[in-house]
């Protein structure tokens, strides 16, 4: 997972004990063992604390009242998109555009900078994104005519960058990955994304929803134009997340939603737009939920992220040996798995991958394992993880997804194996 060394052992239980919802008993009977991570993380006393506050004493609408609580509370949205700014490594406050998530913030590059393209410009994806990062690609090719071309992904479940120079042509205007996936955990090899959208004047968009909430990303380092997170997969608050870009781009393309707060001036023929980052940001924000997820990112830079980082991955090995384990595989020379009833797709170790792995049985459907795991206490992610295309691609109806945040223990881990042992004996 490339992260540096600690020098200190990683303290889960002190970090449990900072999310009350882990205490919890499933049915009244069994322990909660959260490991569907990769599907909305849990949120800590402190941003439940912050939200609770914010709302007790500051709750006001922001950017234009000059009363005592309006003051306050856009004195904090304001702090919230710089911390926002801060974790992302942002030249600029204002490169921050607070969006609903990583989906609206997706959105709001397909309808802005969509807006600059014309019929048979080309925008490449892969065969391996959410929905999110597809969808609205779609949506701006029925409605625009452009073209729309796709990476493959590997047999290791990995985006295809051997195939840069095939599909990214002249046309290019953006290329729009994954920087981690969100079924297979594996990492994207941004550099060469890069690379080649440069060589064609191609800007390159990066949805980090499933990156962000390992630690601090360095936008600027990476050498993408734009970078989706979301707050729920980042202990905090649902329906907050973010978008950042450069302002020089940002700064040349129309907004994306109209209404009040995103206008210089309005008449009754014509209105002019707003600097970044208002202009994106029409009408009332989640002023609460921005203040989450800015104590969110306090909290975790409380946290020693390169121990938490090992502690993960040695979590993570734990499960894919398990499930080989428990599937009938054993671990061959050179780290990978021989066959069994449970496949891992994906990558088969912890080599340039993070902690959500996804797997399938022979002969048992993702919601019926979900189900049994669920009682024995064990929350996972059955389906298609919004990835119907991949999934489609390897035969699949659906995967069973687990995956992993800082907060989880060996006991999650033990808990899943012998949910799924059995889950095994059940669904013969």
């Amino acid at each position: 997972m490339g992260a540096a060394e600690s020098t200190q052992a990683f303290d889960v239980e002190a970090v449990r004990a900072q999310f009350p919802i882990l205490r919890s008993l499933v049915h009244g009977r069994v322990p909660l063992h959260y490991l569907d991570n990769a599907a909305t993380s849990q949120v800590p006393d402190a941003v439940l604390a912050a939200m609770r506050r914010h709302d007790e004493t500051h709750r006001a609408n922001v950017k234009r009242g000059v009363h005592f609580l309006a003051e306050a509370a856009t004195d904090a949205y304001d702090a919230a998109r710089g911390k926002v700014a801060r974790y992302l490594n942002a030249r600029a406050d204002r490169e921050v555009i607070f969006t609903s998530g990583t989906t609206g913030a997706i959105n709001l590059v397909a309808h802005a900078f969509g807006a600059t393209l014309k019929p048979g410009d080309e925008v490449v994806v892969s065969g391996l994104e959410h929905h999110s990062n597809l969808v609205p690609w779609q949506l701006l090719r029925d409605r625009s005519g452009i073209r729309l071309k796709f990476l493959p992904v590997t047999d290791e479940g990995r985006i295809d960058t051997g195939a840069l120079d095939r599909v990214v042509s002249e046309r290019c205007k953006l290329i729009a990955v994954t920087h981690v996936s969100n079924v297979t955990g594996a990492i994207t090899d941004v550099p060469l994304i890069v690379r080649a959208a440069r060589t064609v004047g191609a800007r390159v968009l990066l949805d980090g929803a499933q990156r962000a909430s390992h630690g601090p990303v360095d936008v600027q380092g990476l050498g993408v134009d734009f970078y989706a997170i979301s707050g729920h997969k980042m202990f905090g608050p649902t329906g907050i997340g973010a978008l950042w870009g450069r302002a020089e781009i940002l700064s040349t393309l129309p907004p994306f939603l109209g209404g009040g707060e995103m206008i210089r001036t309005v008449t009754l023929e014509k209105s002019t737009w707003a600097d970044i980052p208002a202009r994106f940001e029409a009408g009332t924000p989640a002023i609460t939920q921005a203040v989450g997820l800015g104590a969110a990112i306090d909290w975790h830079a409380s946290v020693d992220n390169a121990a938490a980082t090992i502690h993960t991955a040695k979590l993570a090995e734990r499960v894919l040996d398990g499930l080989g384990a428990v599937g009938g595989k054993k671990r061959l020379d050179g780290g990978r798995l021989s066959a069994g009833r449970v496949r891992v797709i994906g990558p088969q170790t912890m080599e340039r991958r993070f902690p959500v792995i996804a797997f399938a049985v022979d002969g048992a459907h993702p919601h019926d394992i979900c189900q049994i795991l669920d009682g024995h206490g064990v929350a996972l992610r059955g389906g298609h993880h919004c990835a119907q295309p991949f999934h489609e691609s390897r035969n699949l109806t659906g995967t069973t997804r687990a995956s992993l945040a800082l907060y989880n223990n060996a006991a999650d881990v033990d808990a899943l194996l012998t949910g799924l042992d059995d889950a095994l004996g059940k669904l013969t």
